[in-house]
Formats: structure tokens, sequence, C-alpha cells
């Protein structure tokens, strides 16, 4: 009892880690694939858009992770430059490969939210002329949000399982501090339960916290059935 309570508290103690690479994850990625949508909508940048989708959403985030950490981190430019003492922290180079990595699959997620949207709507706005930033504030957002939201929040529950790669580059998470006990103690199912109790906590904990705001965007969600 002793160990698995020691086990358990130091586990504990690395899930600020955890959260602060799944929140700025997650913030990054979100605006990523937000410049991502605008720029499918116009002819010129598209093609770069569907490039990064395309690569990102083709390659697994682990490699990604690695290419960031051992090899852009290792380039001369990034070494000798300004960038190297970002480069050289292992929690920096998780987040940018999760960022770009993540920012595809929710881009996606957010055009077929956009695409869903009526186009007699749009129509409508500009007859009753509606410039492109109102359409934006009073229609698309609003929309694109409640349609965008179980699938998104899909997305946030995968990166906060994410989050457990960045161990592979010696990040103190939930599992990185996992692997160390268990190079120790080599008690591994021991282990490794644990940390997936930490896990399932954190995502209920965010699955909570999604239902609610789907509940309060919906639209006939206090309505009497």
């Amino acid at each position: 009892m002793d160990f698995l309570g020691t086990t358990s508290l130091g586990l504990l103690r690395a899930v600020p880690v955890t959260v602060l690479l799944f929140l700025a994850s997650a913030l990054g990625a979100s605006l990523v694939a937000a410049v991502l949508v605008a720029m499918q909508q116009a002819r010129v940048t598209q093609g770069l858009a569907r490039a990064w989708i395309f690569v990102f959403r083709g390659t697994p985030l682990l490699l990604q992770i690695f290419m960031v950490y051992y090899g852009i981190a290792a380039l001369g430019p990034i070494r000798h430059g300004f960038l190297w003492p970002a480069f050289r922290e292992p929690l920096f180079c998780a987040w940018l490969a999760m960022t770009c990595c993540c920012s595809a699959y929710i881009a996606e997620v957010l055009r077929g939210a956009l695409g869903a949207i009526p186009v007699g709507q749009i129509e409508a706005a500009l007859a009753c002329g509606m410039g492109r930033w109102t359409r934006l504030r009073l229609i698309v957002a609003p929309q694109v949000l409640r349609l965008a939201l179980p699938a998104y929040g899909n997305e946030l529950v995968m990166m906060i399982k994410s989050t457990s790669l960045a161990s592979s580059i010696t990040v103190l998470d939930v599992t990185g501090v996992a692997q160390q006990v268990i190079a120790h103690s080599y008690r591994t199912l021991d282990v490794f339960c644990l940390a997936a109790a930490v896990y399932l906590g954190m995502t209920a904990a965010l699955t909570a916290v999604l239902r609610r705001i789907e509940r309060s965007l919906d639209p006939l969600g206090s309505a009497p059935r």
C-alpha cells in the first residue's frame, strides 16, 4: 500500500505538466486550424492548407515529435540561432508537434461544420446588408461552434491521451513519471493501472465540461419534452 500511495502522489504531481501541454496544444491547434479553414476559402492559399492537412494527418504524431526534437532541433540554424533555447526544451518540441498535428484534424472538423451551414442563411444575411464580420459574428461562428463541438470534443479527448507520447522525449508528464517508477520498481502493471486511472479522471472531467457546454448551446436543451 505504501508503494501504491507514493506512486499515486508522484503521478498526481505530474498532472500539471500533462494539463499544461494539453491546454497549450489545444489552444495552438485551434488557432492554426482556424487559419487553415480561412486559407481553404481563398483560391490562392487553398493548396497550401490542403498540403498541411494532408501531411500532418497522414503521418504518426510520434514520428512528428521525433522529427521536431531529434531532427529540426539538430539543424545548424536552429542549434546556433535564437530559437535554440526553445527547441532544446522537450516540452516545447512536444507542444509544437502536437499543435501542428492536431490542427490538421481540427481544421477538417471546422470545415465540415462550416459546410453544414445552409447557404440560404448566408444569402439572407447578404440580402440584409450584413458585412463579413457581422455575418461571422452573428451567423457563422455560433453555428460552427454548435455543429463542430461534438467532433471537436472528441479531438480534445484524443489530445489528452496523446500527451503521453511526450514521455518518449523525456517529458516528465504522467506517463513519463510512470516509466521512471517502473524502471526502479519493475512493477509494470500496478504503475500503468494507476496512470490509466489518472488519465481516466482527466478525460472524465473534460467530457463533463464538454457535455455541459453542448447542452448550453443546444437551442432545444431547455425546452420541455
